[in-house]
């Protein structure tokens, strides 16, 4: 640990400047001293250079308040405190800083801490330190650096040039800072009620005026601010929070470098973005079709059940070789092409079935017609398309006659007569 700065600034920058460095073990006083105000800070920069500087501030300007405030979040309990304090306070809330401590509830039920301090005063401290190049990132009032003791407070006399003022810490979170002549007023009021005997006990490290309801237990003197700085880090409450919390040069850089890495980033998001929302869509596309090729196959073959959308083509080729494709003039589209006319021609006969025989090149058609009549009728429309019809028997069904007929190409039976002669 290095050597420490402790700066206890005043209320008002005319005020004098108490300061102290401290060893880095915490016990050994290495220099101290008095600035006859804030602006010769400045004779203090050189110190602060090479050691942490811990600043503390009057607690005259610093109002503590305990409170119970309902609810559990933490952030409904800090927009809720300023207005719960509204009437207690001289200024209006929008002029005052509200500072919060991490601290367990007590046994009267408080279950928030806050410290209260003018905005005005808050910019003015900071200022005065920014203006003499003191950095320093914690900031205390000075009755949070006195002893906490069980059972009794604490207190101690600052002596100044043309003042002294009494530091008094009553509890975890209460205290306050006097001067010397409204100490001497207040403590006729500091005492427990008329009906209790005992009296409020206070370790004085300094020699204090006090009244009969004060008991004193006179503790060995110190130095008022080496007092503070030996107890500072006792406490972890640090009123530079909020908008006041200091950002280091580093944390600067940091965060620079970290807003021109998220643009970058953000940029090469975006473009992937967009090359994903186009993949997307394109994909979609391409489902879209496989799927209605698929349907489109399923409809014109609904006895088939597995359908890939690679293995379409190849079926539909074999679905064609077997009815003959669409250059076979011996094929079965070949042949219904040519019976096609006989059956507009003889609209009153309906077929109720087709069959294929590709190795015989034979259509069998089973049909229904009104008459015996519309089967000759049908029968001579196909034979003048040159194919070889042969009519099997016909039933009266009903009002209905049916029949069939096997149709073949007469070039197909020629060719299959030649190769039977051949043979």
């Amino acid at each position: 640990m290095a050597e420490t700065l402790y700066i206890r600034l005043g209320s008002k920058k005319q005020a004098v400047v108490h300061w102290l460095i401290l060893s880095d073990n915490g016990e050994e006083i290495i220099a101290s001293g008095e600035l006859k105000s804030a602006e010769q800070l400045n004779d203090l920069s050189e110190k602060a250079r090479q050691r942490q500087v811990n600043v503390l501030v009057p607690s005259c300007d610093v109002v503590l308040k305990r409170l119970t405030v309902p609810g559990k979040s933490q952030r409904a309990v800090k927009l809720a405190v300023p207005y719960m304090l509204e009437e207690d306070l001289a200024q209006d809330v929008e002029e005052l800083f509200f500072a919060y401590a991490d601290l367990p509830a007590d046994e009267q039920g408080h279950n928030c801490y806050t410290a209260i301090v003018a905005h005005e005063q808050m910019q003015a401290w900071k200022s005065w330190l920014v203006d003499a190049n003191i950095n320093t990132k914690s900031m205390l009032p000075e009755v949070l650096a006195m002893p906490l003791l069980a059972e009794q407070w604490s207190a101690i006399a600052l002596e100044q040039s043309d003042d002294t003022q009494v530091i008094v810490r009553q509890g975890a979170w209460q205290g306050f800072t006097l001067d010397a002549m409204t100490w001497q007023l207040q403590c006729h009021s500091l005492h427990v009620d008329d009906s209790e005997e005992e009296s409020i006990h206070i370790a004085a490290y300094s020699p204090l005026a006090h009244t009969e309801k004060l008991t004193i237990n006179a503790m060995p003197e110190e130095l008022p601010l080496a007092l503070l700085a030996k107890h500072y880090s006792q406490s972890t409450f640090n009123l530079l929070q909020g908008d006041y919390k200091v950002k280091s040069e580093h944390s600067m850089a940091f965060k620079h470098w970290m807003s021109v890495a998220a643009m970058a980033v953000c940029a090469v998001l975006l473009t992937f973005a967009y090359k994903g929302t186009q993949l997307w869509q394109l994909n979609s596309q391409v489902a879209n079709t496989e799927q209605a090729i698929v349907d489109s196959y399923k409809k014109a073959f609904p006895k088939t059940k597995r359908v890939r959308v690679s293995t379409i083509k190849s079926q539909l080729n074999q679905k064609l070789a077997q009815l003959g494709g669409a250059n076979d003039s011996e094929g079965f589209l070949a042949m219904l092409a040519k019976v096609q006319p006989a059956f507009t021609q003889v609209s009153q006969l309906k077929p109720n079935s087709l069959k294929f025989d590709g190795k015989r090149q034979e259509l069998r058609i089973q049909a229904l017609a009104d008459s015996y009549q519309h089967f000759e009728q049908f029968k001579a429309a196909l034979e003048k398309t040159g194919l070889s019809i042969k009519q099997g028997a016909q039933n009266n069904q009903g009002d209905k006659v049916s029949g069939s007929f096997s149709i073949v190409n007469k070039r197909s039976r020629q060719s299959n007569s030649n190769t039977r002669g051949g043979n």
